[in-house]
């Protein structure tokens, strides 16, 4: 290994090689809660993308494995190294390449992060819509993992908004998958298959991204529902109603209590209705036109109020910055509570109830406290675990995990598989589509050294 890390040293400059041992506790892995930490042979630093291409022909011709890393902000344990391989962090790749006006894309290097993004394309008056919760995430995380957040409901996840790509292979080799353009029906769509694939085919080192004009004028309601079945039966309707809502977020009466305790959050709403309420819904709408914002927010209002809404509440623009904000933090606000895990099951959004009735029952069933919140517009369904004894959590895991695939879901939706949930895929998958993938994994990667212990062992 110290040969190893001596050739490493000779392609790159001195401060681009920080041995593992000395390097900072960040680099041992992510966010996850369930998955431990891991001390990297080293940390090494590119530059460029002939950097990285150099580093991986390096690591593959001596088998040492390869994890990457952006901001470290992911939930999945996809960003803990592998034992005896090095971390690529993509720091130093930060750089904004193009913001092109007339095609209406980004060009970035996978270091740069969500707020660097979008404060650099406001000056243009065009936004890049996804917004997974943490602004300090890293454009290459979000396409590694398929990053979605709340505003999905309108603009879809992260694969929507990737034209193209720049990659790298395990041998060193350099391809460019897409472009500038919005359609191609020319060969297998390698972009696709390389947005969240977790850093297991190849890594990212520049992105073609969409962007969009932004709208100036935003408003948020709050609707209060006595049930979350009231919450999930309005959400079609709202659909249907043409209004294309940018955020549809159900938040549990458990979570907006931890929200009120752990922000101190006050949305003027009175006690007899937080008394009657299990279930809120919080719908915020955008628009290039204040007027036509007022008459959009008018007629939701409307809306929520004839699909049986106890109240109907359009928050003020502070209060509902500060909704928001709290409800994308809302894994930290969990980990501050004590939570043990915290998982995105995705179901069919018409599902949500049936499958909250069977949450419900795995939760008395395995003595566990679970408090809800997610994308009602999408079926993300987002959850802290609380139970402590590891045997039956992960019981009550791989039970929830099945519960939302029969009925028509998947394990993740937004967070990835990583190094947490890969048992649990591998038991509920089907084999066959488990055998393909792998297959795909060692046409990319024929000797294992990029990420080999996320998605399978």
């Amino acid at each position: 290994m110290s040969e190893f890390i001596s050739q490493l040293a000779s392609l790159l400059a001195d401060d681009q090689v920080v041995i593992g041992s000395v390097a900072s506790d960040d680099f041992h892995g992510d966010e996850c809660l369930t998955v431990e930490g891991v001390v990297p042979l080293a940390v090494v630093f590119p530059h460029d993308t002939n950097d990285v291409a150099a580093i991986l022909k390096l690591a593959n011709s001596e088998g040492v494995p390869v994890t990457a890393r952006g901001a470290g902000t992911g939930l999945s344990g996809a960003a803990v190294p592998a034992s005896g391989g090095i971390v690529i962090c993509f720091d130093r790749m930060n750089q904004i390449l193009e913001i092109d006006t007339e095609n209406h894309v980004a060009v970035v290097q996978p270091g740069v992060r969500l707020n660097e993004l979008d404060a650099a394309t406001s000056e243009h008056n065009l936004v890049y819509p996804v917004y997974p919760g943490e602004y300090s995430a890293s454009l290459g995380g979000n396409v590694s993992t398929n990053a979605g957040g709340m505003r999905a409901v309108k603009y879809g996840v992260t694969r929507h908004q990737v034209l193209g790509l720049e990659a790298v292979l395990p041998s060193g080799e350099i391809i460019r998958t897409g472009g500038k353009f919005v359609k191609a029906s020319t060969g297998y769509d390698l972009t696709q298959l390389l947005v969240g694939s977790e850093g297991t085919l190849a890594l990212v080192t520049e992105a073609t991204l969409k962007l969009y004009p932004r709208p100036q004028h935003q408003s948020t309601v709050l609707a209060p529902f006595e049930t979350l079945i009231g919450v999930t039966s309005a959400v079609p309707r709202i659909i249907d109603s043409g209004l294309n809502p940018l955020i549809l977020e159900y938040i549990d009466i458990m979570t907006m209590s931890a929200t009120h305790s752990f922000t101190g959050l006050e949305l003027g709403i009175p006690q007899v209705i937080k008394d009657s309420a299990l279930a809120y819904l919080v719908v915020s709408m955008e628009n290039i036109d204040p007027d036509r914002l007022e008459q959009d927010t008018s007629a939701i209002a409307e809306l929520l109020h004839n699909l049986g809404a106890v109240d109907v509440y359009v928050l003020p623009s502070t209060s509902a910055a500060q909704l928001i904000d709290a409800r994308e933090k809302a894994f930290w606000m969990a980990k501050a509570n004590g939570a043990n895990d915290v998982i995105d099951i995705v179901v069919p959004r018409a599902q949500i109830p049936e499958f909250m009735d069977r949450v419900g029952e795995l939760a008395n069933e395995y003595e566990a406290w679970i408090a809800g919140c997610g994308h009602a517009g999408d079926g993300n369904v987002h959850l802290g675990i609380f139970q402590s004894d590891d045997a039956k959590r992960n019981r009550l895991l791989k039970e929830l995990f099945a519960a939302g695939m029969e009925l028509g879901g998947a394990i993740s939706a937004e967070h990835g598989i990583g190094q947490a949930k890969k048992r649990f895929f591998n038991d509920l998958e089907d084999p066959i589509k488990i055998d393909l993938m792998r297959r795909i994994k060692s046409a990319f990667d024929p000797n294992g050294i990029l990420n080999p212990d996320v998605l399978f062992d």
